[in-house]
């Protein structure tokens, strides 16, 4: 993987639509951002190609009014690209937003030309970045849940198997209450631990 920082030479990615884009509009720096955002470890702060799509886009916006010498107030940069963009905004907010950019000096026509999808950005980043994104492995939690919920189907298949059996007189009838009990067996200290238990504790305390 190439280098993080932000002066990274991205002569690379000369044919690139989201590289020209970072050298017309002056956003050395964003190139990076986006690598980092896109391959980084922690979900919380970690955004998909669609999302880094926006962010690059409402940074042109961001661009475009600070050349034309228009001052944003905190949030509008993302409402004026919302207003732009989604189909949802009425026919008359999306003139009266266009209107108010081109009376301020913003070719509205030339920006909305230049916004990306999230296909440039992918491959901006994977051709001429080299960047690539693994899925994280699987999680602690995901794990304990797994088998938690392994052991409830055993669980529920074997008092339904087991009524089944009481109900067709193979078994003397009674009130059974199934426990699954799935523990590891340390094969050092011969320490037997359910496994729910050993995961949280990160192992037994045996020493080879």
């Amino acid at each position: 993987m190439p280098p993080m920082d932000d002066d990274l030479d991205e002569t690379r990615g000369r044919n690139s639509k989201v590289n020209r884009l970072i050298e017309t509009y002056g956003l050395q720096g964003l190139g990076g951002e986006l690598e980092r955002l896109w391959t980084a470890d922690e979900s919380e702060e970690r955004q998909s190609l669609r999302e880094l799509a926006t962010v690059f886009n409402r940074r042109l916006v961001e661009s475009a009014m600070e050349d034309a010498g228009v001052q944003s107030l905190d949030g509008e940069v993302e409402n004026i690209y919302r207003l732009l963009t989604d189909e949802r905004v009425t026919s008359a907010d999306r003139t009266r937003t266009r209107r108010r950019l081109e009376r301020d000096g913003v070719d509205v026509d030339a920006l909305r030309a230049d916004f990306v999808s999230y296909q440039a950005i992918r491959t901006y980043l994977t051709d001429y970045r080299d960047a690539s994104y693994t899925k994280n492995a699987e999680s602690t939690k995901s794990i304990k849940e797994t088998i938690q919920q392994l052991r409830s189907r055993i669980t529920e298949i074997t008092e339904s198997k087991l009524s089944r059996l009481a109900k067709r007189g193979e078994l003397l009838p009674g009130d059974f209450r199934v426990i699954v009990d799935v523990r590891a067996v340390c094969e050092n200290c011969g320490t037997q631990t359910d496994v729910i238990t050993l995961i949280d504790d990160g192992g037994c305390d045996c020493r080879e």
